[in-house]
């Protein structure tokens, strides 16, 4: 095994937290979802080679231009997303900022449709299982089937950012010009704290 950790300074002014996500910030996510399960789908051999080059090439791309857009847009909140999936890393946002959320599946983006049938299939990381185990008393999932509600709390490596922002026009302005893959998958709303509400369906 090999860790390392980084160290440094940053100016206060230029920090962006997870706990200033206000009522009526519109949600983006800058990466598709499914990381964890094709992981786990390489790991027991039923990953085709695209997807897996696929994966690589997700992985591997940094979040460097998405972190500068959000910070040229002024946001007003931002996470990454990884090891506790969309719906985790969103809770705690939510929660530290003392509001809720209203989350569009069908506005989600996967890294490729045969995410959907791999989770059906049940080719999930143990570390997804208990991401949706500690979420699942904290979401509204209404329709949502087991398997998408998976693929909401994969477990993510690389993920992407899941930023706040009040002003989309200019949001989405900077994503662009910034050349940002971005997807605007719900709204902060007020409510119980660390609320998720999810309506919809993942499309494919």
């Amino acid at each position: 095994k090999y860790g390392m950790v980084a160290i440094g300074l940053v100016a206060p002014d230029d920090v962006v937290r997870n706990s200033t996500a206000p009522v009526g910030a519109a949600l983006y996510l800058t990466k598709p979802l499914g990381l964890g399960i094709v992981s786990t789908a390489i790991k027991r051999g039923q990953a085709a080679d695209d997807l897996v080059e696929a994966a690589v090439t997700l992985m591997t791309t940094t979040n460097r231009a998405a972190g500068e857009a959000m910070r040229h847009a002024d946001v007003e909140a931002a996470t990454d997303v990884t090891g506790f999936g969309l719906l985790g890393h969103l809770h705690r946002m939510l929660e530290a900022s003392g509001a809720a959320a209203e989350l569009d599946a069908g506005a989600i983006p996967l890294m490729d449709p045969r995410i959907l049938e791999l989770a059906r299939r049940d080719v999930v990381p143990g570390g997804t299982k208990r991401n949706l185990a500690y979420v699942r008393i904290h979401t509204d999932f209404g329709d949502v089937p087991e398997p998408e509600r998976l693929i909401l709390a994969d477990a993510q490596t690389s993920g992407g950012m899941l930023i706040a922002a009040k002003h989309r026009p200019s949001m989405e302005a900077v994503f662009r010009e910034h050349e940002v893959a971005f997807a605007r998958i719900g709204t902060v709303v007020a409510g119980e704290p660390g609320r998720v509400r999810v309506s919809g369906s993942l499309s494919v």
